[in-house]
């Protein structure tokens, strides 16, 4: 059972009667990513706890609440320690902390009491130190126990600190945090021209955790220039996915008429903005738009490809091309469902439209397909080999 505790008790730096809990960050509230973070990492409780109340942090709240997770304001120790469960690992957050969903789900399958440090030397200002040479890196799993030994003590004690040393002194264990999320943006921040900047960082790690070789080489950078853009001017996340799904649509029909030049980059056009739009939905918490636009991506691969095969057999006059195309999708749906982690040079739905693309440029549709065939047939056997020798 996991819950989480969120501080949100400190003013933002220079915007006075600002919670640094309700600054902009990611195109919503900085205490909202920090929700969807927990969410994502398996939470089912979200405890907050608040010195004073402003309109902003109830707007917050209500937005975090309407996502289907339990959301509780709180006061004190005593108060947390009465909403969370006594068997409950809890995730601790500190105020005004941005990480990344990679670190925070490997915090969570931490066993309680397990604390994240940094070096004194490369620590953000606002981390809390913790011995001489450590600081504490925002995040921490602990027993629900740690709440009710810090409910024992007088109130005048600020809750954020008096849990961490309650965790210290029942010997928790150092977690270094990787040098990779430090590059990621990983921080506690409260000044909000900052926050903008980290805000950035974060979303390009979003876009980077996308390891296929296509997604690295051509999407992953394409994203990591969009994404900021997107959350900048508060586009809404079926706003790309509209924008992607009729780019998709009209790729299609063109193929269909017999235009593969053209109609290949439109289905890379459509591709693009359904990538960036799956991560954009993501973040926003809407996880079944994102799952929708990811899935988009595979049947529009499925279907270009098809569409290609039928254009170059029409032409051709026999049926090879078709055949590589329905070897192409058969050999990567199946691949795409062997349970097994897949290597950086896999074939992917978004790998196929990228590669078919310049061959359908050039006028060599079924060489593309003989190529995009290849490429899937390869990832499948390697797939399967994987599996067998895991077996």
């Amino acid at each position: 059972m996991l819950a989480g505790l969120i501080f949100a008790t400190e003013d933002a730096e220079g915007r006075a009667g600002t919670l640094a809990a309700t600054l902009p960050f990611g195109g919503m509230t900085l205490i909202e990513y920090q929700a969807r973070l927990l969410a994502a990492a398996g939470v089912g409780q979200i405890v907050v706890a608040v010195g004073r109340v402003t309109p902003a942090l109830l707007g917050a709240i209500s937005r975090i609440a309407k996502r289907e997770i339990a959301v509780d304001l709180v006061r004190s120790a005593e108060e947390a320690s009465a909403k969370v469960h006594p068997l409950a690992t809890v995730v601790v957050i500190a105020d005004g902390l941005v990480t990344t969903d990679s670190m925070l789900l490997a915090m969570a399958d931490e066993a309680p009491d397990a604390i994240l440090v940094t070096p004194e030397a490369e620590a953000s200002g606002a981390v809390e130190r913790l011995d001489r040479g450590q600081c504490w890196a925002g995040v921490a799993t602990l027993s629900a126990r740690r709440l009710a030994e810090v409910a024992a003590l007088p109130r005048e004690y600020d809750f954020q600190s008096t849990v961490l040393r309650i965790a210290v002194e029942a010997g928790a264990r150092h977690v270094p945090l990787p040098t990779a999320a430090r590059r990621s943006g990983h921080g506690v921040e409260r000044d909000a021209g900052v926050l903008a900047g980290r805000s950035n960082d974060v979303l390009a790690a979003l876009a980077n955790q996308r390891t296929g070789w296509a997604d690295r080489w051509f999407f992953t950078p394409i994203t990591r220039f969009l994404l900021p853009q997107l959350v900048r001017r508060e586009v809404p996340p079926w706003a790309t996915a509209i924008a992607g799904g009729v780019a998709g649509v009209v790729a299609l029909l063109t193929l269909g008429l017999g235009h593969p030049a053209a109609g290949m980059l439109l289905a890379l056009l459509a591709v693009v903005l359904l990538s960036a739009g799956a991560l954009l939905s993501w973040l926003r918490g809407d996880k079944l738009r994102a799952s929708q636009q990811e899935k988009g991506i595979l049947l529009l691969a499925m279907l270009s490809a098809l569409l290609l095969g039928a254009t170059a057999s029409l032409a051709a006059g026999h049926a090879t091309p078709f055949v590589l195309a329905l070897w192409a999708v058969a050999s990567n749906t199946i691949a795409d469902r062997v349970p097994v982690r897949p290597r950086p040079w896999y074939a992917s739905a978004a790998s196929q439209v990228l590669l078919l693309t310049p061959f359908a440029l050039v006028g060599l549709a079924t060489l593309g397909l003989a190529a995009a065939t290849l490429h899937a047939v390869a990832s499948l056997a390697a797939a399967v080999e994987a599996i067998r020798h895991k077996a």
